[in-house]
């Protein structure tokens, strides 16, 4: 179990460049298993996720060759349709594997994926979208065999739920179907439009991502190509309140501000100055933070649930009273019983967060209950005063590169 030891109380101030986001990195790994040729991928973050997926692709019998930031995948040979179950319950995003696999194999046989524990997270939308292509679905105690015997072919599929990973998944098997294929309902997150733009390199016929209707005309044959991932918007908004937390300054290089967008009025309302030019965003803190009122999560364009929990670390430090609903998931307010250890005084009914700041965290030993908890517990260990030690730290590995590296470099203490 990994420990993260924070020091508080010292104001950040710098510039660093924001990474590779994690959540278009791992279903652009899996999009490469489609394509029967080599792909390269550039600015891929170096995460344990990340390298969970490469094992999974090696284990198909892609090559797989990573240096720095670049993965290159080679899937011109696989060998296996079977994803066993330790692979699968290493993330959630083993599940981006299925469209993938019946569109090379027209077979799959899978587990159910492992992940952060921060709710319901089923797989029925994906599994009902495979059927709505043709394929046949058997269940067994174990595990979930899933054939095609007349092949993908396009279908209209109407979501009733705008799943960022249904929508990832349909998009993938849907580019290799026979005939054409609508998605109604699908999400609009600038991930599933990073995808669309990789495969549409690859040959693809996508159009119509980051928009609630999605087109997809199958073609024969994907070939290989280069692709820069994103930036990560979720740990760019986690920098951000790094710094805001303690009063900080800073400048975030490599940063889409239109993807922010959701984010960056609560910032405002805060009390933050932040302005963007080109690909950076500079943010100045006030000495306290004001509260922001009320908050509620939603699917994209709205208020991100990855974002929500730093902005509740945030809000406990505030100078008044902050609420947050939460319409995602129903247990991502985990890590309000650890900050409560700090002296943070939140209380919960069902999804909704009442956060009433005080003037000052303390330090405290602490537990990462999840990914963004943990990063939360981060944020707000570096406001407190005294020590904070995160254990189970290793789960904030899963989507923040390098924490420890990047807060230094801003001038935190952190071990």
């Amino acid at each position: 179990m990994a420990e993260l030891r924070i020091e508080g109380g010292r104001r950040l101030f710098g510039e660093i460049s924001v990474q590779g986001a994690k959540n278009s990195a791992l279903p652009l790994l899996a999009a490469a298993f489609c394509v029967p040729a080599g792909c390269s991928l550039f600015n891929v973050p170096a995460l344990s996720d990340v390298d969970a997926t490469i094992a999974i692709l090696r284990h198909l019998g892609c090559a797989v060759r990573r240096r720095g930031s670049q993965v290159s995948v080679d899937a011109s040979t696989p060998q296996r349709c079977t994803i066993p179950p330790g692979l699968m319950r290493e993330l959630r995003s083993s599940i981006f594997l299925l469209g993938p696999l019946l569109a090379r194999f027209g077979r799959a046989e899978i587990y159910m994926p492992g992940g952060c524990k921060i709710g319901a997270r089923p797989i029925d939308l994906h599994l009902s979208a495979m059927e709505s292509l043709g394929a046949h679905i058997r269940r067994t105690e174990e595990k979930i065999i899933l054939r095609m015997p007349h092949g993908l072919r396009g279908a209209d599929i109407h979501l009733r739920f705008p799943s960022v990973g249904a929508t990832e998944n349909i998009i993938m098997a849907a580019a290799c179907a026979k005939g054409d294929t609508t998605l109604f309902g699908a999400a609009r997150e600038p991930e599933i439009t990073d995808l669309a733009c990789f495969l549409n390199r690859c040959g693809a016929k996508i159009s119509g991502a980051g928009t609630g209707i999605i087109t997809i005309s199958g073609i024969r044959r994907l070939h290989g190509c280069s692709y820069h991932v994103m930036p990560d918007r979720i740990v760019a908004g986690s920098c951000l309140s790094a710094a805001a937390v303690t009063g900080g300054e800073l400048l975030l290089r490599g940063v889409e501000h239109t993807h922010l967008a959701p984010v960056l009025p609560v910032f405002r309302r805060m009390g933050c100055r932040v302005t963007a030019v080109n690909d950076a965003m500079h943010l100045l803190a006030p000495r306290r933070l004001s509260p922001f009122g009320e908050l509620s999560t939603a699917p994209y364009p709205g208020f991100p649930t990855d974002s929500q929990a730093a902005f509740l670390a945030m809000s406990c430090t505030a100078s008044g009273e902050s609420f947050i609903t939460e319409n995602i998931f129903e247990s991502r307010f985990k890590q309000a019983r650890e900050l409560a250890k700090m002296g943070a005084q939140i209380s919960i009914r069902g999804r909704r967060a009442r956060i009433l700041g005080v003037p000052r965290l303390h330090g405290a030993v602490v537990r990462s209950m999840d990914l963004r908890g943990g990063a939360a517990l981060a944020v707000a260990a570096l406001g407190a005063s005294g020590e904070t030690t995160i254990t189970n730290a290793e789960l904030i590995a899963r989507g923040w590169e390098d924490i420890g590296g990047t807060l230094r470099r801003l001038g935190a203490s952190v071990k």
